[in-house]
């Protein structure tokens, strides 16, 4: 069995946007990967992700962006610290006023980032060749 085909995923709904919460789970960001284009109303995030789907230790670079963005708040994110790393555990969503919502991205250490969006309209890509790391995240039981 050959090489995994970089990921391309596609969310626009709840169950969409848990597929790729799981393939970012243990991804990690530096403070400054995280942009939102107000005027856009477009958040963008560029993690380091780990290939869970690779079955081999490897990480790779990847872009998440969310469309539809009204707002933007970030607890416990020091923005003044914009080389700190983010990793990040899960991504949620909780609709407030259907199809709209919050999509709550959080980070270990109890940090989280909170997007108001208009709908779920969110898209991961994988943007670079893997490269080995010489560890796999671990989790307690």
């Amino acid at each position: 069995m050959g090489e995994p085909a970089p990921l391309t995923l596609l969310a626009q709904d709840e169950e969409d946007l848990s597929v790729v919460s799981a393939a970012l789970q243990d991804a990690v960001a530096r403070v400054g990967d995280v942009v939102f284009e107000k005027r856009a109303r477009r958040l963008t995030i560029a993690f380091n992700r780990f290939r869970w789907e690779a079955g081999a230790r490897q990480r790779i670079r990847s872009a998440l962006q969310v469309g539809g963005v009204m707002a933007v708040q970030a607890r416990r994110i020091r923005n003044d610290r914009r080389d700190a790393v983010l990793e990040l555990l899960a991504i949620g969503f909780e609709a407030t006023d259907p199809p709209g919502g919050v999509v709550t991205f959080s980070f270990a250490g109890g940090g989280d980032l909170r997007a108001q969006v208009e709908c779920i309209d969110a898209v991961l890509a994988d943007v670079s060749q893997p490269w080995p790391t010489p560890r796999a995240p671990a989790h307690d039981a």
